[in-house]
């Protein structure tokens, strides 16, 4: 006898929990916006950009980029 998914998850007590796995190259498909700017690492000139408001409320934030090559992560204060 053949069981559709739901029948088997009514008959099991404690259903295991689905956890998500991303991996680094999965990561790259990213909806980052990008910008032109110089990789301190490698030179490549285009990385993913992002915003933290890492210090005080009454401070900017901090902008921080990752390289699309070599995915180093560098910093700039806004």
């Amino acid at each position: 006898r053949q069981m559709c998914i739901r029948d088997s998850l009514k008959i099991k007590e404690n259903p295991k929990k689905i956890v998500a796995v991303i991996t680094k190259k999965e990561q790259k498909l990213s909806t980052l916006p990008t910008l032109k700017v110089e990789c301190p690492k490698c030179g490549n000139k285009k990385a993913y950009v992002w915003q933290v408001q890492t210090r005080g409320v009454d401070e900017s934030s901090t902008q921080f980029m990752r390289c699309t090559k070599c995915d180093h992560t560098f910093r700039e204060y806004t």
